[in-house]
């Protein structure tokens, strides 16, 4: 399809990049996710059976943080300053309620992503019914790590989360022309012992 045929329906041009590029790449399938996850795509899964989808691999929550103060951001990463941010404790049962707000969570499993592929991470839809979604960045070729999403929770009654819960859906594709260089930033290795 052409970026020509979508503008002719009325359909914003950043919403007509996404879509020509997920015509154009392959979305892998769980027979190629099983030998990456075997080749150490996925480490510290509780339980990768389960978290091993037809489409992706489901990433689970070890910890949910609150904004504490306000972040910057310009062109140049030197003058980046990230918000600072306060742990949430889970309840005995290993729940946590959050009200109406912005959180970041953190993964339980460290991701890597090799060489010719990226990824992108989408919200189970368990999470979208009841009134909360996750937002992420592009996770490139060459990144390891214990990743963090932004959490978003709209329902003004809250939602209730608990460990280990699977909540993101991290999908990866094949680059069209593989890598020629890979993810070399500040969150290389985050959360990684």
């Amino acid at each position: 399809m052409s970026l020509s045929l979508f503008a002719s329906i009325a359909i914003p041009l950043d919403i007509c990049f996404l879509l020509s590029w997920y015509l154009t790449l392959p979305m892998l399938s769980k027979t190629t996710l099983k030998k990456l996850v075997e080749d150490g795509l996925i480490r510290d899964a509780p339980n990768i059976a389960l978290q091993l989808q037809p489409n992706g691999v489901e990433l689970t929550l070890s910890s949910v943080e609150r904004f504490t103060g306000v972040g910057r951001l310009a062109f140049d990463n030197s003058e980046r300053i990230n918000a600072p941010t306060e742990s949430i404790p889970f309840d005995e049962d290993g729940w946590v309620y959050l009200p109406q707000g912005a959180y970041v969570v953190r993964f339980n499993e460290v991701v890597s992503i090799p060489r010719g592929y990226g990824a992108l991470a989408k919200p189970r839809s368990s999470l979208l019914r009841s009134g909360a979604t996750l937002h992420t960045a592009v996770w490139d070729a060459g990144y390891v790590g214990r990743g963090m999403s932004l959490l978003m929770v709209y329902n003004p009654h809250g939602f209730w989360l608990k460990r280990n819960a699977r909540i993101v859906q991290l999908v990866l594709f094949v680059l069209d022309e593989g890598a020629d260089e890979v993810y070399r930033g500040e969150y290389l290795g985050e959360g990684v012992e």
